[in-house]
């Protein structure tokens, strides 16, 4: 009998310990998964924003779990209602061990939408599932194999970075493995500032860290004195890095921080046994953007579908829509208490 045949479709609830290890046993094997979609986040975004959480999955008749989608609504009176896979991660979707169920689940969560009465279901898709569908091209994703030599001479990266790493080495800046939330956050706060995005509350990355552990890792460059100049929290996912939430203070540009820490986590991976880098989304025609193609990455297009339930277009809530323009400019004249005060505030809004 066919696997879709027998399928029940069934929510995960946060105390279901057992059938949340069966979940990250399904996610863990399959290919198309991404580290969006292991159960921990259920916790992480309901103890962090307080959103629902609609995390389905497809079980066949003798028990396996087949399928996996992982959803949050997140209700906002700025921005609407919305039915995500995932908020706050680059990554979503479906995952499962055919068509068949996929669809399942995806008419699934389609009926969830219009009882939730969201204006949209948003799904962020590495790879795209249904043509036609209506769909966002804003984002792109960076990847590269880890060289299997990340020796002294750096032969492996563009020349620029090279001298670029050399000379944040030259004056004294020293990585730090493991650091601490409380160097990170301030480098991470005082980047989203700079760029006129509201924080994210430093709540929400003490529970990402309780919840995964050592498959989250800090990676900080320190000046001379001692202070954090630069730090990226790492995400690590079966074979793979994910360089996730980066931060820098203005300093860290001159010295060339940056650069010296994705070198350092670049080796710190390959020593963890990973042999992809990926370092995260990037809107096209930004800076980011840019400097991860200086680093040789490949860039690959992410889909981002929708079912459009209660509008009529694909949101345009992102930095880019020109609406918001003023309004970033603002954000980043505010003085920092405010800014850090307020941010956590309005960014659970956003996901």
């Amino acid at each position: 009998m066919p696997v879709a045949e027998g399928l029940r479709i069934r929510r995960l609830h946060l105390q279901e310990t057992a059938t949340a290890a069966r979940w990250d046993a399904f996610v863990r094997a399959r290919a198309g998964a991404s580290f969006f979609h292991l159960s921990g986040w259920q916790r992480v975004i309901a103890e962090s924003f307080g959103h629902a959480t609609y995390f389905l999955y497809a079980e066949a008749e003798d028990g396996r779990v087949v399928g996996v989608l992982p959803l949050a609504h997140v209700a906002s009176a700025l921005f609407g209602q919305s039915l995500t896979s995932l908020p706050f991660a680059s990554y979503g979707g479906v995952v499962a061990d055919s068509e068949a169920v996929a669809d399942r689940l995806e008419r699934e969560a389609v009926d969830l939408a219009r009882q939730l009465g969201v204006e949209y279901l948003e799904l962020r898709q590495v790879q795209a599932r249904k043509p036609g569908r209506p769909a966002q091209d804003l984002y792109v994703t960076f990847k590269r194999a880890i060289p299997p030599v990340l020796d002294e001479a750096m032969l492996c990266i563009p020349q620029k970075r090279r001298n670029m790493v050399r000379k944040a080495l030259k004056l004294g800046l020293q990585v730090v493995e493991g650091d601490s939330l409380d160097n990170f956050f301030p480098a991470f706060f005082e980047n989203a500032h700079n760029h006129g995005t509201p924080v994210l509350p430093k709540r929400y990355f003490r529970i990402l860290m309780e919840v995964f552990g050592p498959e989250c890792e800090i990676v900080s460059v320190h000046d001379g004195q001692g202070q954090c100049v630069s730090s990226i929290l790492c995400l690590y996912f079966r074979d793979q890095v994910l360089a996730y939430y980066a931060g820098e203070t203005r300093a860290a540009r001159s010295t060339a921080a940056n650069d010296l820490k994705y070198w350092a986590v670049m080796k710190r991976a390959a020593a963890r046994g990973c042999t992809v880098f990926d370092l995260g989304r990037s809107k096209k025609g930004t800076g980011s953007f840019e400097f991860k193609r200086l680093w040789d990455f490949e860039s690959q297009q992410l889909h981002y579908e929708y079912e459009l339930v209660g509008c009529d277009s694909v949101p345009q809530k992102n930095p880019m829509n020109a609406k918001y323009t003023r309004v970033i400019e603002a954000w980043k004249r505010l003085p920092k208490p405010v800014a850090l005060w307020l941010g956590p505030k309005l960014v659970r809004s956003l996901g």
